[in-house]
């Protein structure tokens, strides 16, 4: 990241020794190899040391945000997966034009940019039609009971509704292509040779072959779904860890900038392991190699 986190914190007016003693506080006065070794072992140690904006522990800054990005992106994962899993299998199922119209919609919503999409929502319905709030996760100042559950629905109603419109399509088509193709696979054709219903030939011979790389698909997901948080929580002003990034780097904050990095990194790492692990245990034509 380009640019001085000292002259983002300090007052332009402060004297020069001033800008120095808080470089050599921060450890910026160390030369750039020195800096990169002290940053690889601290991260294996997990010390990120303190944010340079709010003095706060990078770890509290990270795990007050973090709640509310899975949360949010959870929410999305669950329903745009479910929504393609339905339409998926439905097109598979009843074919012709209604296979067509939710090919050609799914093909629509993995295309749409995100960004675009919801500036276009949030100007029709916020700002145009006044119906939905414009930012945040509540109203200032937050009702209480159920008002409170139904205003943080009012608030999210954007931000994950934009969301689902994008994610939806991609899986309907995934689960549509890899329905059709085990529909073609030898066992299959020999249970609807048997006479079995068509109901049951799909239950438990296509969808149960489709759940493990279905499942494998979900956790390799997962990372991305967390760092399209970023987009998201910018352009609706949710204090999330998406947000945290985009200010930390506007910021110069290299520590939690460096944290929030390092978190999704390992995220990747841990959910591709874990997908491998669960593959091996559904398929048993991997568990034999």
């Amino acid at each position: 990241m380009p640019g001085d986190p000292v002259s983002t914190v300090l007052d332009p007016r402060m004297s020069p020794e001033a800008k120095e003693e808080l470089r050599r506080l921060m450890g910026l006065d160390e030369p750039l190899t020195v800096q990169l070794g002290l940053y690889l072992v601290n991260s294996l140690r997990l010390e990120f040391g303190s944010s340079f904006y709010s003095q706060r522990p990078v770890v509290e800054e990270i795990s007050r945000r973090l709640p509310l990005t899975v949360g949010v992106m959870g929410s999305v994962l669950v329903l745009s997966l479910s929504l393609g899993l339905l339409l998926g299998l439905l097109a598979h199922r009843f074919g012709g034009p209604f296979d067509l119209l939710v090919s050609l919609f799914s093909v629509l919503s993995s295309s749409l940019p995100s960004f675009f999409l919801q500036l276009g929502l949030l100007y029709l319905f916020s700002y145009r039609l006044a119906l939905l709030p414009t930012s945040g996760i509540t109203s200032v100042p937050p009702p209480e009971g159920l008002e409170l559950v139904l205003d943080v629905l009012r608030h999210l109603l954007l931000p994950v509704g934009s969301l689902v419109l994008v994610g939806f399509g991609g899986w309907a088509l995934y689960v549509r292509e890899m329905a059709s193709s085990i529909r073609e696979e030898h066992f299959v054709k020999m249970a609807e040779s048997r006479g079995l219903p068509p109901s049951y030939v799909g239950r438990a011979y296509v969808l149960r072959n489709l759940l493990p790389p279905l499942a494998t698909m979900v956790l390799m997901s997962i990372p991305g779904v967390v760092g399209g948080a970023v987009i998201t929580e910018t352009v609706f002003s949710l204090d999330g860890l998406g947000k945290l990034l985009v200010d930390s780097v506007l910021r110069h904050d290299y520590p939690v900038a460096q944290g929030a990095f390092f978190l999704l990194a390992s995220l990747t790492v841990l959910f591709n392991l874990l997908s491998d692990l669960l593959q091996a245990r559904l398929d048993p034509r991997v568990r034999g190699r």
